[in-house]
């Protein structure tokens, strides 16, 4: 595993950012509850989920996600396009989260992760 396989990424929204802050874990978006796992991004992929599955959709916020932290939690699988994305078959700690900011774009409209 390389040094940049050690972060992924979470996109939330305001009230599921909320929940991970007060309650100090998150159990995931409907999405991952259903799927049965919480669905992260690696840096190259962050842009691509934001566009697909967050489009259109204002308070978003990403999350930096300490993947080592997780330890056999995260198992890095296919998903969109052929390409192994990280999951977390276990709730996300708050104590995994580097740090979290809102979703910014440049100009160009490229996402922005925070560090």
């Amino acid at each position: 595993m390389s040094a940049a396989d050690t972060v992924a990424y979470k996109i939330l929204t305001g009230e599921q950012l909320a929940r991970l802050l007060a309650d100090g874990t998150f159990a995931g978006a409907p999405v991952d509850i259903a799927d049965g796992y919480i669905h992260l991004s690696a840096a190259p992929q962050a842009q691509g989920t934001l566009d697909k599955h967050f489009a259109g959709q204002d308070d978003l916020h990403i999350a930096v996600v300490d993947l080592t932290a997780l330890g056999d939690a995260v198992k890095w699988e296919v998903s969109r396009g052929g390409a192994l994305f990280p999951h977390i078959y276990a709730d996300l700690p708050l104590s995994a989260v580097l740090s979290h900011a809102p979703v910014s774009r440049d100009d160009a409209g490229t996402l922005q992760l925070p560090h």
